[in-house]
C-alpha cells in the first residue's frame, strides 16, 4: 500500500548558503470509491485507514448509518492496464437490505470541491437526511476553557505534521477532554471521514457525545459531515464559511471558529456553552 510519507530532493537557501538534502514530504494519491462496484467518487488523499476514509464519507452521503449496514470494503485489483492492484480504488459493498439513497454516481460527490450542492438545496437536503438529529439528544455542557485547551493536544498528538508540515487533523474528544481519535490527512474532509468511518466500524455511531475539532477552516463540507454523524459540537481553528453557519443554525450543531488560546467565535449552538451571562457583552 501506499506510504504516509516519501523523500525529495530540496535544494535549501538559508541566509545566502546554499545545500542539497532530502526532504520528508507527505504522500499525496488519488483514492476512487466504488459503491457495490459502480463509480462514486474520487479524492486525493494520504493513504492510510482508506476502508475508513471510504465507511465516512458514505456515511456522510447517507447511505451507511450503522456497522452491520456494511458487508466488506476491498482494494479492487486491475486498476491499471497491466492488471495490477494499485491499492487507490476500494469497492464498498453494502449488506443485503440496505436502500440506497438517490446518488447522482456519474458525478463526483462533495469529495473534489467543497461545494457539492449550493445553498437551501444542500441545507434541506442534509436537515432531511440525518439519522440522528442533533437536536433530539440531551445537550453537552461544555466549557469554554475545555475548548481552548483542545488545539494545542490535537498539534501535540499530530506525528506526521512534525515530519512533513503539510498536513491537516480532525480529532474527536469527550466532553471531558479525553482525546479519543485522531487522524491526518492532505485532506481536513478526509481526516474526519477517516474517524467517522472507523466509529462506524467500531459500532459507536451516533457521536453524540464529543467534540470534533479540525486543524483548518470548518466549511459546509466539515460540517455536514459533523451533521450526519450526529456529532453535536464543530470547532476549528479558523474561519467557518457562511453556508456552514447556515448549516449549524438550521441541524442545532455547536460551531466554533477562530480557536486559538482563550479566544474564540461562536457561530451557533451557543446554549452548549458555559457562558458566563455577565461576562458577555453586545455590540
Amino acid at each position: 500500500m501506499g506510504r504516509v510519507t516519501e523523500r525529495r530532493k530540496v535544494i535549501r537557501i538559508r541566509d545566502g548558503a546554499i545545500s542539497s538534502r532530502p526532504d520528508t514530504l507527505v504522500t499525496e494519491e488519488p483514492l476512487e470509491i466504488r459503491l457495490n462496484g459502480k463509480p462514486l467518487a474520487i479524492t486525493m488523499r494520504t493513504p492510510g485507514d482508506d476502508f475508513a476514509l471510504a465507511a465516512g464519507f458514505l456515511v456522510s452521503e447517507g447511505v451507511l448509518a450503522h456497522q452491520s449496514d456494511l458487508q466488506n470494503i476491498v482494494y479492487c485489483a486491475g486498476a491499471t492496464a497491466d492488471g495490477s492492484n494499485t491499492y487507490n480504488v476500494v469497492d464498498v459493498k453494502t449488506a443485503f437490505g440496505v436502500v440506497i439513497p438517490d446518488i447522482t454516481l456519474e458525478r463526483n460527490v462533495y469529495t473534489t470541491s467543497s461545494c457539492g450542492l449550493c445553498g437551501k438545496a444542500s441545507l434541506d437536503a442534509v436537515r432531511t437526511t440525518t439519522r440522528w438529529p442533533i437536536n433530539d439528544t440531551p445537550p453537552l455542557r461544555i466549557d469554554p476553557d475545555l475548548l481552548a485547551s483542545l488545539p494545542d493536544r490535537l498539534r501535540a498528538a499530530q506525528q506526521v505534521f512534525d515530519r512533513t508540515g503539510g498536513l491537516h487533523a480532525a480529532a474527536l474528544f469527550t466532553e471531558d477532554g479525553e482525546l479519543l481519535d485522531i487522524r491526518e490527512d492532505v485532506g481536513r474532509h478526509n481526516a474526519v471521514d477517516k474517524l467517522v468511518g472507523r466509529a462506524l466500524q467500531n459500532a459507536d455511531l451516533p457521536l453524540s457525545r464529543v467534540i470534533l475539532l479540525v486543524s483548518g477552516r470548518a466549511s459546509f463540507e466539515l460540517a455536514q459531515k459533523a451533521v450526519m454523524a450526529g456529532i453535536p459540537v464543530l470547532a476549528a481553528v479558523s474561519a467557518p464559511s457562511s453556508l456552514a453557519v447556515d448549516l449549524a443554525a438550521e441541524t442545532g450543531l455547536t460551531l466554533v471558529g477562530f480557536l486559538r488560546g482563550p479566544s474564540m467565535n461562536v457561530y451557533a449552538g451557543e446554549h452548549r456553552l458555559t457562558l458566563e451571562t455577565t461576562k458577555a457583552t453586545q455590540t
